[in-house]
């Protein structure tokens, strides 16, 4: 018989008696000296062939007035940028900027030219680096800019308000005829807020991509909407989850304050189109955008049938998805920028999204058969009914 061989774990080397903080500061020295050594060796010089440096330049804003125009523009590229001409419908003009000298990369200045633009007509603008390099710009309508007045913020609030809050308490208003609904209404309910909002998931993020493009690609348009929207599903996520999947008041809180954020990126779009002169306000479109949000207040309902909320809890959830429209169209005509609308059309995608998966689960539990019951026939016709109709009146307001 063999003798019993015991087995001593090979021990760990020991370790230095360097602190782990001490270990972590060796590749950051690493890396701050091959910074040093890339900036004075400049290895790169030898790839110069004497192309000049890629350039690119976005134009963010266009203010029209009495004194001419003025265009907000951002520079990208390898080097600084330089302003050498501006063109406006081929004649040459002169030019101030502010600040003066090359514009860094990612800096914006501001370009402001006497230029004695006509009313309701298209003007083309036309900007010539030293490099030679030109980049084109589009008035597509010349109107002056709207000014910051007490008339036409009140005008511009009177419009989200019909819009935005008017809808959205009109579909709230049906919670009493809603309230005797059976469990296969109320499934029909949820699943037709479900279809609203999946509507509006694809419509925010492909307008959000759209606005993303606009944007200087210094900001990464598509990474940067995909990147805000994650974000915001997950931090609506963690916030929902703490304690418990939301049911009831929370949950209409959170479908409003999705539609809200929505809302408020739409009305970025609106103020900023109206302010360029882009669209023209019509009975018609402002008929369209109200019938298009009646059915978000409906949607919001729905989660609260089996519940007695109070009218200040109605009151709150309509300010919350409506109000946003007013304060989108305010900041879209006085200080519009495409990165900042696609971020908020972003967040309020994550947020959408967010609130389609706890619909989903409400709708999944009581009958416990999980992805199942939302191909119910009562869940299938309300996912239909929710997509059909959202679709239906979002031509109206389609330019």
């Amino acid at each position: 018989m063999h003798e019993p061989v015991n087995v001593t774990p090979a021990r760990a080397p020991a370790s230095s008696g360097l602190s782990p903080l001490l270990w972590l500061l060796v590749p950051v020295a690493i890396l701050a000296m091959a910074i040093v050594w890339l900036f004075q060796a400049n290895p790169l010089q030898g790839f110069n062939n004497g192309a000049p440096p890629v350039e690119n330049l976005t134009i963010e804003r266009t203010i029209l007035d009495h004194n001419g125009l003025r265009l907000l523009v951002r520079a990208g590229g390898s080097d600084p940028m330089v302003i050498a001409q501006v063109q406006v419908d081929d004649a040459y003009w002169e030019f101030q900027k502010d600040p003066q000298g090359p514009i860094a990369r990612g800096d914006t200045t501001w370009i402001s030219l006497p230029f004695p633009w006509v009313l309701g007509e298209t003007h083309k603008v036309n900007f010539v680096t030293n490099t030679g390099a030109t980049f084109e710009h589009e008035i597509a309508v010349a109107v002056p800019t709207p000014i910051a007045t007490s008339g036409s913020l009140w005008s511009q609030a009177i419009l989200g308000a019909f819009v935005g809050i008017l809808p959205v308490a009109i579909g709230l208003m049906c919670y009493p005829a809603l309230r005797g609904a059976g469990p296969g209404t109320m499934t029909f309910l949820l699943a037709m807020t479900v279809g609203l909002l999946a509507f509006l998931l694809v419509d925010t993020v492909v307008e959000a991509l759209e606005f993303a493009e606009k944007s200087a690609p210094i900001f990464q348009g598509s990474v940067m909407v995909v990147l805000v929207a994650i974000t915001s599903f997950l931090v609506l996520m963690g916030i929902g989850r703490r304690h418990g999947t939301p049911t009831g008041l929370a949950l209409a809180t959170y479908i409003a304050l999705g539609i809200g954020l929505h809302n408020f990126g739409e009305g970025l779009a609106i103020g900023a189109a109206f302010t360029a002169g882009a669209a023209g306000l019509g009975t018609f479109l402002v008929l369209g955008f109200t019938l298009h949000n009646i059915t978000e207040g409906i949607g919001i309902a729905a989660p609260m049938l089996k519940k007695s909320p109070t009218l200040a809890s109605f009151a709150g959830l309509a300010l919350l998805a409506g109000s946003p429209a007013v304060a989108g169209i305010w900041v879209g005509s006085l200080a519009y920028a495409p990165q900042w609308t696609a971020i908020a059309l972003a967040i309020g995608a994550g947020a959408i999204a967010q609130v389609i998966v706890e619909i989903s689960a409400l709708i999944a539990r009581p009958q416990n058969q999980g992805i199942t019951a939302l191909l119910s026939p009562s869940a299938f016709g309300g996912l239909a009914a929710g997509t059909a109709f959202m679709y239906t009146t979002a031509m109206l307001v389609k330019l």
